[in-house]
């Protein structure tokens, strides 16, 4: 499970979509991420859908891969999806019990759950698709009109990259304390609950000493190279739109403004 994981990774490639500007993927992704929760009609979704499917192929990502960062939370879309099955009224299919299973429960549930996989999806092409040194100078410059008002743009972009970056390796570091725990014989699946949950406390307590120590090399390594925070820092290489993230964008309108559309003929 641990390894199905791929919150903050990176894939290095050279795709349409790795060439791209991160200001314009992260910009297109909140634009996106409205669209799907405002969406409406089997039309929208399709178009939606098929949006995502060739957003995969643009990337050069392995679909597996990208499909792949659904897996963590399938329990939560299968949950939610049952949830709706029986929550709404309508045309009942089948009874359980106290439970019924209606029509209208199951059109809503099927399009919540799309709307989740649908989001974890693009989500995780950004991640894939833009290395966290990018993210950070995109998510600095994103954020810099908040500096009349005093947020520290710079600081936050850090963090949050930083934050995501580390995911992959406290997994990694996961992985190898429950191995060497199940290789010392201590076994996480005996007995009930409480038992359980105490059984969690050789993983969490190495986890916690190795993420402060981690930590800690992080701040040493910065102070190192004279590393004060945003104010008079410069960048080597500096992020500029092309002609590639104005067709982007452009793509993006036309998309959202056909899948209003979509969604506007589906409301009436």
């Amino acid at each position: 499970m641990l390894q199905d994981i791929t919150l903050g990774q990176f894939f290095p490639g050279k795709s349409i979509l790795h060439r791209l500007d991160p200001r314009t993927k992260i910009i297109s992704l909140f634009a996106l991420v409205i669209l799907i929760f405002v969406a409406q009609g089997w039309a929208a979704y399709l178009a939606l859908t098929l949006l995502t499917a060739g957003l995969i192929f643009l990337s050069g990502v392995p679909p597996l891969t990208v499909l792949k960062s659904v897996k963590p939370l399938a329990w939560i879309i299968l949950f939610t999806l049952l949830i709706h099955f029986v929550s709404h009224d309508g045309e009942v299919l089948a009874k359980f019990y106290v439970f019924k299973v209606t029509t209208e429960g199951i059109i809503y549930g099927v399009q919540i759950s799309l709307r989740l996989v649908l989001l974890i999806v693009l989500s995780s092409l950004l991640t894939f698709t833009t290395s966290p040194l990018k993210l950070t100078d995109a998510t600095e410059k994103l954020l810099s009109p908040l500096r009349k008002i005093g947020v520290p743009s710079h600081e936050l972009a850090m963090m949050m990259t930083i934050a995501i970056r580390f995911v992959p390796t406290l997994i990694e570091e996961t992985d190898k304390i429950i191995k060497a725990q199940k290789s010392r014989g201590l076994d996480f699946e005996a007995g009930g609950f409480i038992k359980k949950l105490k059984s969690m406390v050789p993983i969490l307590v190495p986890l916690f000493l190795s993420s402060f120590r981690r930590a800690d090399d992080l701040a040493m390594a910065m102070e190192a190279r004279c590393y004060r925070g945003g104010e008079g820092r410069t960048h080597m290489k500096q992020l500029c739109f092309t002609k590639k993230d104005f067709c982007a964008a452009l793509a993006v309108l036309i998309i959202c403004a056909g899948v209003g559309g979509l969604s506007y003929a589906a409301g009436k």
